[in-house]
């Protein structure tokens, strides 16, 4: 039935205004608030003691040894904000074809985990699972001989890689590879293996799009990808029924969590998928709208605080749960001065 009018609906009875000229009742009628219980801050680890390496297209991102890294994390528990995101960066002698280095209970990944559940137990510790940082090649997975990612192949590999960041601790395992199947062959293994809380974040929306540069440069995999590109199993970014078919088979198989990635470029995504699942629903304010933003910034283009803090709202009214954003120190230092 349509909605009949009433007198309330027409000027001057009704002026929008009345409710935005003072701050007190700018604030009472505000629908969407940002805290910091919605950053996820993802962090860049290297082998080594005591280094910290520049990422020169991400001004202000580093690098971090383990011991760094445990330095930087007690500086965000401070802050409040509940959960890091890993990506090790792996050194070039130790990638393979295989990606045998993924699974490796050793590895730089699961090292950093078992550090930091054992001096932050309360944070939460999320890793990713994709086998790019671990391939020659830069590939999210397993190849045949005409370069092809395989797909059943690779989810073997996720599986293996996944229960090792579970045995070292990880509360929630992030597969970002876009392989059909390996969720629920992820939940599985971690069933069968007595890590029934380890929670799944998949990367459900994950499209194949050219804001991921700056952190290929970041975990070293862009030299290894070369010319080569992921439009076989990352997402076509103009595709939008799509993901939901995605998120819907992700949701069957056992994922707890869904991820859209890139973010900003993707709010429609985001808002689709709440509506339709009302699940806990992330976003990856990816190295790209990093990069963007900051440069506008450093030039005095922007106001780098008033235009985050915006960027990260327009998520959470979009739909988001939470927001994996490499401004969440900053962001979070910024909301408790609000």
């Amino acid at each position: 039935m349509e909605k009949m009018s009433t007198p309330n609906d027409f000027f001057p009875t009704t002026r929008m205004r009345r409710m935005r000229s003072q701050n007190f009742s700018r604030r009472l009628m505000r629908e969407n608030r940002l805290t910091t219980d919605d950053l996820i801050c993802p962090l860049f680890v290297v082998e080594g003691q005591s280094v910290q390496q520049a990422v020169a297209s991400m001004p202000g991102v580093r690098r971090l040894s383990i011991d760094r890294l445990l330095r930087e994390a007690e500086s965000l528990v401070k802050l409040g904000i509940p959960a890091v995101a890993l990506f090790p960066v792996v050194d070039p002698g130790q990638k393979s074809l295989n990606a045998e280095e993924a699974y490796n209970p050793d590895g730089l990944a699961q090292r950093c985990t078992r550090a930091l559940k054992s001096e932050f137990p309360e944070l939460g510790v999320i890793t990713d699972v994709a086998l790019d940082p671990f391939t020659t090649h830069g590939q999210d997975g397993l190849i045949d001989a005409d370069g092809y990612v395989v797909n059943d192949a690779t989810v073997d590999v996720l599986r293996k890689q996944a229960l090792s960041h579970a045995e070292a601790g990880a509360d929630i395992v992030a597969p970002s590879d876009m392989m059909d199947g390996r969720i629920g062959a992820i939940r599985n293994v971690l069933e069968s293996q007595g890590h029934p809380n380890t929670r799944i974040l998949a990367y459900s929306a994950k499209y194949a799009s050219s804001f991921y540069g700056p952190f290929r440069d970041a975990v070293g995999s862009a030299g290894n990808l070369g010319g080569g590109n992921k439009y076989s199993y990352q997402m076509d970014p103009a595709n939008s029924d799509e993901a939901i078919r995605e998120i819907a088979l992700d949701l069957q198989e056992g994922a707890d969590m869904i991820m859209v990635k890139p973010g900003m470029p993707y709010l429609d995504i985001i808002r689709r998928a709440k509506d339709r699942f009302g699940v806990p629903t992330f976003a990856y304010q990816v190295s790209g709208e990093y990069a963007m933003l900051k440069a506008a910034a450093q030039n005095g283009w922007l106001d780098e605080r008033q235009v985050v803090l915006e960027s990260l709202l327009a998520f959470k009214r979009a739909g988001c749960d939470a927001i994996l954003t490499y401004f969440a120190k900053p962001a979070a230092q910024w909301l408790q001065q609000t």
